[in-house]
């Protein structure tokens, strides 16, 4: 079974927003929404692998953040580990660089039901937080 690390930014802005993308039709849970990141690299850190995907994928560079949690999830055809973190602060606006459609949600209206069913605790987290 594949084994698949996989660093995710939480973009969060001053309005408790979050930016959230789509995933392209076509790819594995494609249509659905997402916080973006990507694969970590063999020779990157979660950290490294968050800052360099944020920018591949919506075009900002993360100066601040946290890690907020760590998850793992079974899929038929992979393991996947995401490592969460936070982004409070960043440089440029987020946007849909590879064509994917991105929008800014209330962080309250987040539906876990929309996301693949990994994200399905961190959800529930951040719909806690007051």
């Amino acid at each position: 079974m594949k084994s698949l690390q996989i660093a995710v930014g939480i973009i969060c802005n001053d309005r408790d927003e979050i930016f959230i993308t789509e995933r392209p039709s076509g790819t594995h849970m494609g249509n659905k929404w997402e916080f973006p990141g990507g694969k970590i690299e063999a020779n990157e850190t979660p950290e490294q692998a968050l800052i360099r995907e944020l920018q591949e994928e919506v075009g900002i560079t993360a100066t601040e953040y946290t890690h907020y949690a760590t998850q793992e999830h079974t899929f038929p055809d992979r393991q996947v580990t995401l490592w969460f973190y936070r982004v409070e602060k960043w440089q440029g606006s987020p946007w849909g660089k590879e064509g994917q459609q991105g929008q800014w949600v209330a962080r309250t209206a987040l539906d876990s039901a929309t996301f693949p069913p990994a994200n399905l605790h961190i959800i529930e987290r951040l719909l806690c937080e007051k």
